[in-house]
């Protein structure tokens, strides 16, 4: 990994509601280096979506900037690539043309050849050869959800934006896809930004994990997983996961108000050292 590639820099927004201004992000500043791969976790509401669309230039911050390669943030990029829980997959076209339609939108060096060739490849990278001239409706929920991933990186994005795009499948797909994750990554490389209910996905999917907290909302905590490249799912089993795990339920009691804040709640944690013990349990799966 390399130096930042996103960088978050003392963001604030505000929505303008019926009721008043609505601000939700409040001086939050993140860093992602190239290559790496952050999780955002928080309580529901704390403007995880938000970031998201501010990294994807879908939306301009009232304060701060938001930066990616070294370019000011300004509006939509084609390098940026997002997949979310629903597929939205057009259900008239098939598997295949459903991959390709970004190219359809926008410009692409790729020939038709080229573009179709490309998305037969992703496809069969995650286990969906053959079934490119089926319909969305003939696939299961984890196989379209395969497809959105394909879509969303048929452009060769320098960042992948996935927000809770596995949240409504079941505990074995799930799984299964969060080893997919690591296989396309090794093959397909980008910079990722995860958001996720699921703190055993975080941990397992991301190099770093960002607890958001408040509202406005703030990064609360960082925590370091330290782990590259693919990862075996006994690795969730482990006494290391298991400590991780603890650290940030615990964060995330605390931004829910159902801990005291501590003095190192806004710090960083390297796997859980210089971090206040968690009160003991079991290791969390994830969060409401």
């Amino acid at each position: 990994m390399g130096d930042a590639l996103i960088e978050i820099r003392d963001v604030s927004h505000t929505f303008q509601t019926k009721g008043g201004p609505l601000k939700v992000l409040d001086h939050l500043d993140i860093s992602v280096p190239e290559g790496g791969f952050c999780a955002v976790v928080g309580p529901s509401g704390c403007g995880k979506s938000t970031l998201t669309r501010l990294i994807a230039g879908l939306m301009i911050p009232d304060a701060g900037e938001v930066w990616l390669h070294g370019e000011r943030v300004r509006g939509p990029r084609s390098t940026v690539g997002m997949a979310f829980q629903n597929p939205v997959l057009l259900e008239w076209r098939t598997i295949l043309k459903n991959v390709l339609l970004p190219l359809e939108i926008v410009p692409s060096k790729l020939s038709r050849k080229e573009a179709e060739e490309r998305a037969r490849f992703l496809l069969s990278l995650v286990g969906l050869e053959g079934f490119e001239d089926k319909k969305p409706s003939e696939l299961s929920g984890g196989m379209r959800q395969r497809a959105s991933l394909c879509r969303a990186l048929i452009h060769q994005p320098e960042v992948l934006i996935l927000d809770e795009p596995f949240g409504a499948l079941d505990a074995f797909t799930r799984e299964d896809l969060w080893q997919t994750m690591h296989q396309v990554k090794e093959r397909e490389p980008f910079t990722g930004v995860l958001i996720t209910h699921d703190l055993r996905e975080s941990i397992f999917l991301a190099d770093q994990v960002v607890v958001m907290s408040g509202r406005p909302a703030h990064a609360q905590f960082v925590l370091e997983v330290g782990e590259t490249g693919p990862r075996d799912l006994d690795h969730l089993y482990t006494a290391e996961a298991a400590e991780m795990l603890n650290v940030l339920r615990h964060q995330i009691e605390i931004a829910q108000g159902r801990a005291p804040a501590e003095p190192t709640a806004h710090g960083s944690a390297d796997r859980g050292e210089d971090v206040p013990a968690p009160p003991p349990g079991p290791a969390a799966q994830g969060v409401a």
